[in-house]
């Protein structure tokens, strides 16, 4: 298993040519992270990261539901990415379709879009969170790579922990 990185808190791994896993542990409990990832008010607090500010986060939270993230980047640009719940294990794991809209393309459902795999694992009140991304091909694994996704993604995982912890302290 080849590991790409773990400059921030969470660990990036590629387990196979077609697969990466983020690992992150949390100092709260697993439903309250399951929470922060799931209620579209929390989402638009934490999924941004510091790349841009969260315009609009719909979660239809059930098996055929819709889920679609739209940002502001802070050149103006807007990033938006959508998917499919397939499988949901309330507080313990999400399964999902990952789709980037392509600006100024139609949004078409295909067979290339990635799956999302999240497991929430608690031990003594922390909780390891565990994406893995299951992609169609290396080429497609490598693109979303070497987009540049790290340093957001390390970025997400922090604030969602700050959200998490502020939902136990509330």
């Amino acid at each position: 298993m080849e590991t790409v990185t773990s400059s921030g808190t969470a660990t990036v791994t590629l387990p196979t040519d077609e697969q990466i896993l983020i690992t992150r542990e949390f100092d709260a409990p697993k439903h309250l992270v399951y929470e922060a990832w799931t209620t579209p008010e929390l989402v638009k607090r934490w999924w941004s990261g510091r790349q841009g500010a969260m315009t609009s986060a719909e979660i239809d939270l059930r098996v055929g539901g819709m889920w679609r993230y739209v940002m502001q980047a802070g050149d103006g640009s807007e990033v938006a990415f959508h998917g499919e719940y397939r499988e949901i294990v309330p507080n313990q794991r999400i399964v999902t379709t990952e789709v980037y809209e392509m600006p100024g393309e139609p949004a078409l459902p295909g067979s290339d879009e990635p799956l999302n795999i999240v497991t929430f694992t608690e031990v003594e009140g922390r909780t390891t969170l565990t994406l893995l991304v299951q992609t169609t091909s290396k080429e497609l694994r490598d693109m979303i790579i070497e987009s540049g996704m790290e340093t957001g993604m390390q970025e997400q995982m922090d604030l969602l922990e700050q959200v998490a912890i502020g939902l136990g302290s509330s």
